[in-house]
């Protein structure tokens, strides 16, 4: 058996209940993929987005609903070493990846303030234009289930609101595309531990100004968030689902305020009706 066959068996064998099962849930639950969708798979050069890929690559096999795919990667300006351990990755897991470039790097390392956030606006805008160049209505990401419930915290403790990130949401700046998270319900651990039975490497962070700075916020503030729900972890092993769950549960009665729309609303305005 290939490489290639042993990673795909991997996924809907070995790993049916942790990776296949939850996948095929998040696309069924949450309505991700319909017929005759163009879906535009996008590849970072990380674990998630590879498995995402190869996922999406065993549903158009085997699933019930006719769609299509591209997978694709966008060059910010890797190094060399890194542009090629994305490409070997692809060829080995039978990938047919198209790489496409931008200047996103070079004009990053130009700002102080925020680069990271930068990076990311600047990414997405990016790979919105190629999704409609290659006339795809959807993108898909490789967030995973610790990705949300991750988020979730870093928004209450960092923004002061609670909110999470969604399975799917429609882009604001580009009319007809639609985001999707199909591995929303696939824990890290779980991706790691596939990674590492089929003897794969990917690339962590390939961000040539990261890699020269000795202090991340951003990544520092979610390796505080991942280092507290381990500990949580300890003592209450259902913590991850609760707060996940919690997004999924919310008392309106009991909540101070409430936005929609950017518009605030006080329990005070419906207090004495």
């Amino acid at each position: 058996m290939e490489k290639n066959q042993e990673i795909e068996r991997s996924i809907i064998k070995k790993f049916r209940k942790e990776i296949w099962a939850k996948f095929i849930k998040a696309v069924i639950e949450y309505e991700l993929i319909q017929e005759n969708d163009n879906i535009m798979v996008c590849i970072s050069g990380g674990k998630d987005s590879f498995l995402l890929a190869k996922c999406i690559q065993e549903l158009i096999k085997h699933g019930k609903v006719k769609f299509k795919a591209s997978y694709v990667v966008m060059d910010p300006g890797y190094t060399k070493e890194n542009r090629k351990a994305i490409e070997e990755n692809a060829k080995v897991m039978n990938i047919p990846i198209e790489i496409f470039e931008s200047d996103i790097f070079d004009v990053v390392t130009k700002v102080e303030k925020s680069p990271c956030y930068l990076c990311a606006r600047m990414r997405r805008g990016c790979l919105y234009n190629k999704a409609q160049e290659l006339g795809c209505n959807k993108i898909a990401l490789g967030h995973h289930f610790n990705d949300v419930i991750e988020t979730t915290l870093l928004s209450m403790f960092y923004g002061a609101e609670i909110k999470t990130m969604m399975p799917k949401l429609h882009s604001e700046n580009f009319s007809g595309l639609e985001l999707i998270r199909p591995l929303y319900l696939v824990k890290e651990n779980d991706i790691i531990s596939w990674a590492k039975y089929n003897e794969l490497k990917f690339l962590n962070c390939a961000c040539k100004f990261t890699e020269k700075c000795s202090f991340k916020e951003e990544e520092s503030k979610r390796l505080e968030i991942k280092k507290l729900i381990r500990e949580l972890k300890n003592n209450n092993d259902k913590v991850d689902y609760n707060i996940f769950k919690a997004l999924d549960n919310v008392n309106i009665d009991c909540v101070l305020g409430t936005k929609k729309d950017k518009v605030y609303t006080s329990f005070l305005d419906k207090y004495e009706k």
